[in-house]
C-alpha cells in the first residue's frame, strides 16, 4: 500500500537558519520544564503537604514519560508528518501545563506532569527529524551545533526564571509561563514550518521501524555513546544542589552561576564543533569529546580520593570540561545515527531521545540512592557513564569491522 506523497519543500539558506532558531525554540522546552519548577519545590510541598522528595518524584515521571512521547511520537511523525505530530505534542503539553496549574492533589501533579512530558517528547523529538530531512552528513552535524547553542540559552535562564515566577506570583505562574511559551511556539511552528518529511514509497510499521534502528549495529554504537553521556549529565544535575549548597556550602544565589557556567562551557564547544566539522566528519568529532570526558572524570576521581579536602575551584573547573564534552558527542551522536535512516529519521531520533532520557532517569536515582554527603556518588556515576560510553561504543564499533558483510551495514 503506497503511502500518501506530498511534495518536500525548497528550503534554502534563509529558511534553513529561521528552522534552526524555531526547532531551537521547540527543544527548549525540554529545559525549560526540567529546570525551571526547581526552585519551587519546597513551596511545592509545604502547598501539597508532603516531602519534597515527593515533589522530586514529579522529575522522574517527567523524564519517563519524556521518553515514552519521543517513543511514540517518532515513528508516529514518519509516518503522518512532522507538522501534525508537533501540534499534537504541544497542544498535549499546554494542556497538562494548565492542568499542572489547578491540580490540588499531589497525584493530580504526577498525572499531569506525566501527560506534559508526553506531548513534550512528541513534538521535540521532531527537531532532529527535521534537520535530517533537509540536510545530510557534516551540515547535519551543523545544523544540529547551531541549534544546540541557541537551545542553551533555556537550561542557562531556566532556574532564574523559575525564581522570578516565584517570587512574584508563586509557582503557579511558572507553568503558566511554560503554558504561553509551548503556545507562541506551536503558533509560529504553525507559521512557519514546511512539512519537511521524506515520503516513503510503501508503509512501515513503527514495530518495524524500531527493530530497523535497534538492529543497526553502528546505529547502536553512537545510542550507547549518547545515552551514557546523557547519565553523565544527568548525574550532574540531580546532585550538583546538595554538592555546591550542602558539601561546599555556597549560597542559593550562587548556585545558578555555577549551574550556569557548565552551559556557557558547552557553548563555547558547541562554537568549535561547528568550526572542526569543516574538516572532520561527526563519528570523529564524537570520539574526541568521549576521550576528552573520559579522561577528565577519571582525573576528577582521583583527585577526590587523594585530596581529602578538594577545593570547589578544581572541581567547578573539571565539571565544566566534563560537562562540555557534552557538545561534541550529543549532536555527532545524532547526526552519526540517522545518517542511516533518512526516511525514518524521527523514529531514530525517538530512540536516541527516549534512551537518553531514561539513562538520565536511571543515573540520577543511582546518584541519589548512593548519596552520603561527599562527592563521590556523582563523581563516580559520571566518570563511570563516560567510561561505559566509550568502552561501549568502541566494541560495538570493532564487532562491525569484524563482520562488514552484516545486512545492517555495519
Amino acid at each position: 500500500m503506497t503511502a500518501k506523497m506530498d511534495k518536500q519543500p525548497a528550503i534554502n539558506t534563509h529558511n534553513v537558519a529561521q528552522l534552526i532558531l524555531l526547532l531551537a525554540g521547540l527543544t527548549a522546552i525540554a529545559p525549560l520544564a526540567i529546570d525551571a519548577y526547581l526552585p519551587a519545590m519546597p513551596q511545592m510541598a509545604a502547598e501539597f503537604a508532603v516531602s519534597i522528595h515527593a515533589i522530586e518524584l514529579s522529575l522522574s515521571l517527567f523524564l519517563a514519560g519524556f521518553a515514552v512521547g519521543q517513543l511514540a511520537g517518532g515513528p508516529l511523525s514518519d509516518h503522518f508528518g512532522r507538522r501534525r505530530i508537533i501540534f499534537i505534542g504541544l497542544t498535549l503539553f499546554c494542556i497538562a501545563s494548565m492542568g499542572i496549574v489547578l491540580s490540588h492533589t499531589l497525584h493530580g501533579l504526577w498525572l499531569w506532569r506525566i501527560i506534559q512530558a508526553i506531548g513534550g517528547g512528541m513534538a521535540i523529538v521532531n527537531s532532529s527529524a527535521v534537520i535530517r530531512d533537509i540536510s545530510s552528513g557534516r551540515d547535519s552535524a551543523r545544523y544540529l551545533s547551531h541549534m544546540a547553542i541557541i537551545m542553551m540559552i533555556a537550561p542557562l535562564l531556566a532556574p532564574l526564571i523559575g525564581m522570578i515566577c516565584l517570587h512574584i506570583a508563586g509557582w503557579h505562574s511558572i507553568f503558566i509561563v511554560l503554558f504561553v511559551y509551548a503556545l507562541l511556539i506551536g503558533l509560529l511552528l504553525y507559521r512557519l514550518l514546511p512539512e519537511t518529511r521524506i515520503q516513503p514509497t510503501q508503509t512501515t510499521s513503527a514495530l518495524r521501524r524500531y527493530i530497523e534502528v535497534l538492529t543497526h549495529r553502528k546505529a547502536l554504537a553512537y545510542l550507547a555513546a549518547q545515552s551514557f553521556t546523557y547519565g553523565g549529565l544527568f548525574s550532574f544535575i540531580t546532585a550538583s544542589p546538595s554538592v555546591y549548597m550542602v558539601y561546599f556550602g555556597v549560597s542559593a544565589s550562587v548556585y545558578p552561576l555555577l549551574f550556569g557556567v557548565n552551559v556557557l562551557m558547552m557553548i563555547v564547544v558547541n562554537r568549535i564543533n561547528v568550526r572542526l566539522l569543516h574538516f572532520y566528519d561527526p563519528p570523529c568529532l564524537l570520539r574526541l569529546g568521549q576521550i576528552l570526558q573520559v579522561i577528565i572524570g577519571v582525573i576528577m576521581l582521583l583527585y577526590i580520593l587523594i585530596i581529602p579536602a578538594p577545593a570547589l575551584s578544581l572541581i567547578v573547573a573539571g565539571i565544566m570540561i566534563f560537562i562540555g564534552c557534552q557538545a561534541l558527542i550529543v549532536s555527532n551522536a545524532v547526526a552519526s545515527t540517522v545518517e542511516f535512516f533518512p526516511r525514518s529519521s524521527a523514529t531514530a531520533t525517538a530512540v536516541l531521545g527516549s534512551f537518553g532520557f531514561l539513562s538520565g532517569a536511571a543515573s540520577g536515582l543511582l546518584v541519589s540512592s548512593l548519596g552520603d554527603g561527599s562527592l563521590w556518588p556523582m563523581i563516580s556515576v559520571m566518570s563511570g557513564c563516560a567510561i561505559a560510553g566509550l568502552v561501549i561504543k568502541t566494541l560495538i564499533l570493532r564487532s562491525c569491522r569484524v563482520n562488514p558483510t552484516e545486512k545492517n551495514d555495519c
